[in-house]
């Protein structure tokens, strides 16, 4: 016989009547994202519906052309009512709702047991909601599919780590991780909290989370490290808390949807990148005249062109390169990155002259949202050039004091990987012939457009 997980939290965290909750779904997942994006994984808020669930909705409804595709989820959570160390599955064969069971993909279970710290532990989900309010999106969303499901408990972020690696699979596999923000701040105070929580997810920086930001960091930022690891892209889908969904603004609960995709093939959607490259434009234009930056809101820009980024603006005047600066660490939205790397590659770039007034009309503009740096380790350069990717990776490297980067267009002028290297070098300062014990490399990836640029 087969043995079901009871629902523990319907008719409290979500309706308790099949007819309700499928309606009260349906609608909370209602508006499609602007543009269908392959998210490998989400983060999503686990509290009472009329609070959190336009928030989750709109993570679900993120993945929702995922369906046909998706056959088993990862879902992760904070533990809040057991305390215990490492991480913990049930021992059930299905987990139920009043929309109908799902079942637990016990061979997924089996795996993630053989890794220290993970224990079948189901005194852990008794009464415990911070998995089970995504059930019922998920059995809307999701037709066929199996359930990993694992409360974390004290632990640390590698571990986290260590069971997303074991279990990441491939485009079949969406991973959930379950987290509100902020708890019982004032509306101010949490919306400067949550702002920051957001930026430290985008920037893929587990290490600043703790739980005066999230009630889930320790997933969060175990899922940080996987998609470092990975280089994917964190993406802020929305960000609200309970003062702007069903409560009062003295003490509120922040919530935040983000959803993960592979920073390769990630791609801003056209309305997007033309806004983008419409703010630099005008920006250059207005530095070119008066010498001074421009100064914008970015609330006023959609979510995603307020995303913390790395950026690189370059600038050419028939075809010929006029201008190339960019940031290695991310700190500001992209958009003020865009106009502000914009500016200085037309006035401050060493290698040429400020662009005047009279060249702007001149001047094309391309932008490239730079992936975080990840190291590549090897035991020589003739391992290092056995692991570049031409057309795809961009190349940092560090020697001491020294540093320079090459963005992946590049490639299309120095197409050989010894090549590529050696220029890299000179850039750099450094000798392009001699080996250096203590050379670091570093690899990133770009979405760069306009197209061909």
């Amino acid at each position: 016989m087969t043995s079901v997980r009871a629902p523990a939290v319907a008719g409290m965290f979500y309706p308790g009547d099949p007819e309700t909750l499928g309606r009260s779904v349906a609608e909370l997942t209602r508006t499609p994202p602007p543009r269908p994006m392959p998210f490998k994984a989400i983060v999503a808020p686990h509290a009472g519906y009329p609070y959190s669930g336009p928030v989750a909705g709109t993570a679900y409804a993120a993945v929702r052309h995922l369906a046909d595709r998706i056959r088993r989820v990862v879902l992760l959570g904070p533990a809040h009512r057991v305390g215990f160390r490492g991480i913990a599955a049930p021992s059930a064969e299905a987990l139920a709702t009043p929309l109908g069971t799902i079942p637990v993909d016990r061979a997924a279970i089996a795996a993630a047991l053989e890794l220290p710290g993970v224990q079948v532990l189901d005194a852990a989900f008794a009464g415990e909601h911070a998995l089970e309010v995504h059930l019922p999106f998920l059995q809307h969303i999701f037709a066929d599919f199996q359930l990993v499901p694992l409360l974390v408990g004290d632990t640390r972020p590698e571990q986290v780590d260590r069971v997303l690696e074991r279990l990441w699979g491939g485009p079949e596999t969406l991973i959930v991780v379950s987290s509100d923000l902020s708890h019982y701040q004032t509306d101010e105070t949490a919306r400067r909290l949550d702002l920051e929580t957001s930026q430290a997810i985008e920037a893929l920086q587990g290490h600043r989370l703790n739980g005066h930001f999230a009630c889930g960091f320790l997933p969060v930022a175990g899922l940080l490290r996987r998609a470092t690891a990975l280089d994917l892209r964190a993406t802020t889908l929305d960000l609200r808390n309970s003062g702007d969904t069903a409560g009062g603004r003295d003490q509120v609960v922040g919530y935040g949807a983000y959803g993960f995709e592979y920073a390769a093939t990630a791609r801003l959607p056209d309305a997007d990148r033309n806004r983008l490259l419409d703010a630099a434009r005008q920006a250059l234009a207005v530095a070119a005249e008066t010498g001074q930056a421009t100064k914008i809101n970015p609330a006023d820009y959609p979510l995603a062109l307020r995303a913390v980024r790395r950026t690189f603006v370059t600038l050419t005047r028939n075809g010929q390169l006029r201008g190339c600066i960019g940031t290695l660490t991310a700190t500001n939205p992209l958009v003020v990155d865009v106009i502000e790397n914009a500016v200085r590659a037309g006035l401050q770039d060493p290698r040429f002259g400020p662009v005047t007034a009279g060249e702007v009309a001149e001047i094309a503009v391309s932008i490239s949202i730079l992936s975080h740096p990840r190291p590549i380790a090897f035991t020589g350069e003739a391992h290092l050039l056995d692991q570049l990717r031409p057309d795809v990776d961009g190349l940092i490297l560090r020697d001491g004091n020294r540093q320079a980067l090459f963005l992946p267009k590049v490639w299309h002028d120095l197409p050989m990987p010894a090549q590529f290297l050696r220029q890299l070098k000179l850039k750099a300062g450094l000798p392009p012939d001699q080996a250096s014990p203590t050379l670091q490399a570093l690899r990133f990836t770009t979405e760069t457009f306009p197209a061909g640029a």
